[in-house]
């Protein structure tokens, strides 16, 4: 560049944070000169000063100055390693796009498998992150995750296809604004029938890796956490069918509460329900389905969507005698 630039904010750019636009649209642009130009007062927008968290609305006009010259490579700097892409094939196209529930021009809604990871990690080479070109369809940029699942969670995942797409999702689910209904096969029946948890949670350090667990209130990293829960259906006094409502959405939060607190692991949940998480008979894989969602569409509207359960956990409802059918809300009062 060689002079001053006024770039007019597009509407699928309303909502993007500032240093997220100029990663966008100028990804030559270094995050740290970005951050001296921001403090400098040389990137303004509609000839204000702005910070990098600040948010961009559809219509306003951003100075982008000169970049001048890179910055330096600091020859003491420690060498960083490449990361290495993982690679991305049509047949995982065509594996992602069989995934997609629903689509528009703000947003795609994936069924997600049990066992696909949503993003990468140690040892963890094929995950949803990285198949994520396959779903830009009609559009030039790649649509973002706005939450996650666990890796053997199965069910509705909700992407955003542009950037103030994103950030309203954003803010629903960091406003909690959403309504989540997960189901679950629990072993044990929950005493009483339907409640609320309430519990803090935190990360705790062992042998066979990390685990969540149940802390005191003002614990080192506590976190507090909250379900709304009701009994569907039961199998005898062995099994239960689980309907879930996450208020809060902490890490293995569903499978915690329902070991920790119901006394009721889920189904196929080794890490926190142990050998009694695997009662025989069924089809192996954690029963924990993210059932439906309802949230503010970027339109203003509300939306929701269900996925149907996947194959392993159809085989049970089936051999339990469970109907399907029987899908009415459970938490009507809460809503």
């Amino acid at each position: 560049m060689s002079g001053v630039s006024l770039i007019e904010v597009r509407e699928d750019d309303d909502g993007s944070r500032v240093d997220r636009w100029f990663k966008r649209h100028y990804p030559e642009l270094a995050h740290g000169r970005l951050e001296k130009l921001l403090r400098k007062g040389q990137v303004r927008v509609d000839g204000g000063r702005v910070k990098g968290n600040d948010r961009v609305e559809s219509g306003q006009i951003i100075r982008v100055p000169p970049f001048g010259a890179a910055t330096p490579v600091d020859p003491d700097a420690p060498v960083r390693k490449a990361k290495v892409k993982p690679t991305f094939n049509t047949e995982d196209e065509r594996f992602v796009q069989s995934l997609v529930l629903y689509k528009d021009a703000s947003i795609i809604v994936l069924n997600k498998p049990s066992g696909l990871a949503v993003q990468g990690g140690t040892k963890t080479e094929r995950h949803l992150d990285g198949m994520l070109d396959g779903l830009k369809f009609d559009l030039p940029d790649r649509p973002r995750l706005v939450h996650r699942l666990d890796r053997d969670t199965s069910g509705v995942l909700l992407l955003a296809r542009t950037p103030g797409a994103a950030a309203k999702l954003g803010r629903s689910f960091k406003e909690r604004n959403t309504r989540k209904i997960y189901w679950a096969l629990t072993v044990g029946v929950p005493r009483p029938a339907k409640g609320t948890i309430r519990m803090s949670l935190a990360k705790q350090a062992g042998r066979m890796g990390e685990r969540i667990v149940p802390v005191p209130d003002k614990a080192d990293g506590a976190q507090f956490s909250e379900t709304h829960f009701a009994t569907v259906a039961r199998a005898g006094q062995k099994l239960a069918w689980l309907a879930f409502m996450p208020i809060t959405g902490r890490t293995h939060q569903l499978r915690v509460h329902a070991s920790e607190a119901l006394k009721c692991p889920v189904v196929g949940d080794g890490k926190y329900g142990g050998s009694a998480a695997h009662p025989g008979g069924l089809p192996a894989g954690l029963h924990l389905h993210a059932r439906s969602i309802g949230i503010k569409h970027p339109n203003g509207k509300w939306f929701s969507i269900t996925a149907p359960l996947p194959p392993h956990m159809v085989q049970s409802w089936n051999l339990l005698g469970l109907e399907l059918e029987n899908d009415a809300n459970p938490f009507e009062e809460l809503d």
